[in-house]
């Protein structure tokens, strides 16, 4: 079965100015991430069917190691039934599609936190500022202008100007820094019994419904974790599936034929092609640093 590393690394990637990840024109990837034994930067190609890796840093070897899970080789996709033709239709077409895990907790948690409450363009602005202030180099021979996420004893202590630099309000920074203090604990959550992981997340104060699924999909490929309170799942769920907005309890009354794949099921939405009509309200762009 073929691999599309843009499908298992896309949803890594903050927006396209990234620092701790770069695509190539060549297809190829590249991401810089902290594993529990070091920092490390990973490239990844494909090449007469086959993926290339290469690592460099103290994490090299786990990020090695760990690539089969990264592009979903432990994903189970058995008793996944399409119903509705747009996810059949996308399902024919993607029948590769697989659900990574990344085997880590904290460095997702951060990006997920930024992006609670404030549009997509707004968020990735303040990710990339934020790495490029506190993050370090990438290692080996990355694209310049990569980092790697702060460790958690570095995001606690950015002080609150700097929060207010980058145009992340002071409930978030609190957010990211109640995280942080318990980093450690955060990342046994890869290892808890599955019903288990989800109240481990949402232990830390300021982390919901919302964050806890959008760390749950990357983190261990949650197939069924569904952004509840997303701006805009819901109505793309709704205009795909009956051909009209629908609020989350709606869309999760459509996805329920989906059980254990309801994200699965997004992710196929997502990538069908189906769109929402341009108009109606748009989620206000908030810049703080004006305050």
């Amino acid at each position: 079965m073929p691999v599309s590393l843009d499908l298992a690394l896309g949803p890594l990637q903050r927006g396209r100015g990234d620092p701790a990840h770069q695509r190539e024109s060549t297809g190829a990837w590249w991401r810089a991430s902290r594993t529990p034994v070091g920092v490390a930067t990973l490239r990844l190609a494909v090449a007469g069917g086959e993926v290339r890796a290469s690592a460099w840093g103290h994490g090299a070897a786990w990020v090695i190691d760990n690539v089969p899970a990264l592009l979903g080789a432990n994903d189970d996709v058995a008793g996944f039934a399409p119903q509705h033709p747009v996810i059949a239709s996308s399902w024919r077409r993607l029948r590769h599609l697989r659900l990574g895990a990344t085997g880590t907790v904290f460095e997702l948690i951060v990006p997920s936190v930024i992006e609670q409450r404030v549009t997509g363009a707004e968020a990735h602005r303040s990710w990339r500022d934020l790495l490029r202030w506190f993050g370090e180099p990438a290692p080996g021979p990355a694209p310049a202008g990569m980092r790697v996420t702060p460790g958690p004893d570095v995001w606690s202590r950015i002080p609150s100007w700097d929060w207010h630099r980058a145009n992340v309000d002071p409930g978030r920074a609190r957010t990211v820094r109640s995280a942080a203090s318990v980093a450690g604990r955060l990342e046994e959550a890869v290892r808890l019994p599955h019903d288990q992981r989800m109240r481990r997340l949402r232990h830390v104060p300021g982390i919901g419904v919302w964050t806890a699924a959008e760390v749950a999909q990357r983190a261990w490929g949650d197939a069924d974790a569904v952004s509840v309170g997303d701006f805009h799942i819901p109505s793309l769920v709704g205009w795909a599936l009956v051909g009209r907005p629908v609020d989350d309890d709606e869309m999760l009354e459509l996805l329920s034929g989906y059980p254990g794949h309801r994200h699965r099921a997004v992710r196929l939405i997502e990538a069908s092609g189906v769109r929402k009509p341009g108009f109606g309200p748009r989620m206000p762009v908030g810049n703080i640093r004006e305050i």
